[in-house]
């Protein structure tokens, strides 16, 4: 079973392999045959380049189908229960405010449901205190507010 994401995720990521197999590979395509009009292919940067940047291209592009191939779709997140797609705020024992998303795409502002606080806080409800056993040592997070997947924004903006 692959990654779980949101109907909204899902297609996020479909978007982005569509840009990259049309206008990205064709840029690339272009500038690989511009960089070989330029003469000796041995000591041409420009190609050599435009070569490693089609190359992690086509790697990107083969990561986003196996996502979209195998990635579940789940319905979206409720507002009362931390889900995948949820944005979630949590306190530690000191207070500090920490606001996410529950997110297997990643990104400024999200956490991987398999992450130790993404796991620690799937399911549960606000008012819930968790143990998240992180590799810097074990913390307390205590949920303070939830919203649900596509209501915009991160809680308490």
């Amino acid at each position: 079973m692959g990654e779980r994401l949101t109907a909204e995720q899902h297609a996020r990521l479909a978007a982005e392999l569509a840009e990259l197999e049309g206008p990205k590979r064709q840029e690339i395509v272009d500038a690989i045959r511009v960089a070989r009009g330029h003469g000796d292919l041995s000591e041409n940067f420009e190609y050599h380049a435009a070569k490693n940047e089609q190359a992690l291209l086509e790697r990107r592009i083969a990561i986003l189908r196996d996502r979209l191939d195998h990635g579940q779709i789940v319905k979206d997140a409720a507002e009362d229960v931390v889900g995948i797609g949820s944005r979630v705020a949590v306190e530690d024992e000191s207070g500090e405010r920490i606001e996410l998303e529950l997110s297997a795409l990643g990104g400024a502002g999200s956490v991987s449901p398999s992450s130790p606080l993404g796991a620690a806080i799937l399911g549960k409800r606000v008012g819930d205190s968790v143990a998240v056993a992180a590799p810097r040592g074990s913390w307390r997070a205590t949920i303070v507010e939830i919203r649900g997947a596509g209501t915009g924004g991160v809680p308490g903006t």
